[in-house]
């Protein structure tokens, strides 16, 4: 096995994590990626697994799946996650179960798995969040909850697995034009982007950028801290 670092990454059909993965591949890493359907992404060092995050059975075979051929994980970037924008007394209790389920138990998973692959004093995780946490934005209520523990969890983590050398962070982008935020509506939008710093929507590059500074190598006194992009 070479000395590329080995990164494994949730959610990594489109959108976000679709680009975290290409951006991961460009810097020379080994990427495992996932998601609910297949893939037309392809590396040689790319592995795809088709699985849902809250499905603990089929999480502990990509882990250790990632265990047998690689022997270690050295980043873990919990992306996955759904969201349904609806008033909180017009959400039924299926759907807040089903958004902690992909969200929080999901992320939780994910990382107490990675954490027993990665090797001292090098362990990188880095949960993605949403700003919308710190906005409080009404008709978010589901999904806020989910990604506020989130960020519990990351503050939490940090502790129990500093001992470890392990680090544990949070970025929160802004809205990402995504499949997540189609069915905002425009004047929405454009109310959301008026609170952020600078008024526009996050990029790809935006949200690699802080990954690239929570993973760095140089980052092992980084820990137990989100970063929300936008100003917030």
């Amino acid at each position: 096995m070479d000395d590329a670092r080995v990164v494994l990454i949730t959610g990594t059909r489109r959108g976000l994590g679709r680009g975290l993965a290409e951006h991961f591949l460009a810097g020379g890493a080994h990427v495992i990626g996932c998601s609910r359907r297949p893939t037309d992404l392809e590396s040689p060092r790319y592995r795809h697994h088709v699985l849902d995050v809250g499905d603990e059975v089929a999480m502990l075979e990509m882990f250790g799946e990632t265990r047998d051929e690689f022997g270690h994980l050295d980043v873990l970037i919990n992306n996955a996650g759904i969201a349904s924008m609806n008033l909180a007394l017009l959400t039924p209790t299926e759907t807040l179960e089903r958004i902690l389920t992909t969200n929080l138990t999901g992320t939780f998973i994910a990382c107490r798995e990675a954490a027993r692959l990665m090797r001292r004093r090098a362990g990188r995780i880095v949960n993605v969040v949403t700003v919308a946490v710190r906005l409080h934005l009404a008709g978010e209520a589901a999904y806020i909850a989910s990604k506020a523990g989130v960020v519990a969890l990351t503050e939490v983590l940090a502790r129990e697995l500093a001992p470890m050398g392990i680090t544990v962070n949070a970025v929160g982008p802004g809205p990402i034009d995504t499949d997540l935020i189609g069915g905002v509506p425009d004047a929405a939008m454009n109310a959301l982007l008026q609170r952020l710093l600078p008024p526009r929507k996050s990029t790809v590059a935006d949200v690699a950028n802080v990954i690239d500074f929570f993973v760095s190598k140089a980052s092992d006194s980084v820990t137990a801290q989100t970063i929300y992009l936008g100003g917030v």
